[in-house]
């Protein structure tokens, strides 16, 4: 089960939780090709450990895991596949 990150993050991209995951997994890191047109960042669902690193220092509570996502997110489930070709 991965993590995933939801509706919270558009327009935040705060990316403190880019720095708390030990495997590299959450993208658009700042300076990465095409990071200032995306409104979000996004978790690589296959690349996700499920460790949670990122879960408590994310400031504005966007990442969940993706069986906890609420009713009204679980699109985004998709969204963060999708951004990775998955």
């Amino acid at each position: 089960m991965a993590y995933v990150i939801a509706e919270p993050c558009i327009g935040t991209k705060d990316r403190a939780c880019t720095d708390a995951c030990p495997v590299d997994c959450i993208h658009p890191k700042a300076g990465e090709p095409g990071s200032e047109e995306l409104d979000q960042l996004f978790i690589d669902p296959v690349e996700c450990i499920d460790c949670g690193a990122c879960v408590p220092v994310c400031p504005v509570s966007a990442i969940y895991a993706s069986d906890d996502l609420p009713d009204n997110w679980v699109h985004f489930r998709d969204l963060n596949a999708t951004h990775f070709g998955r």
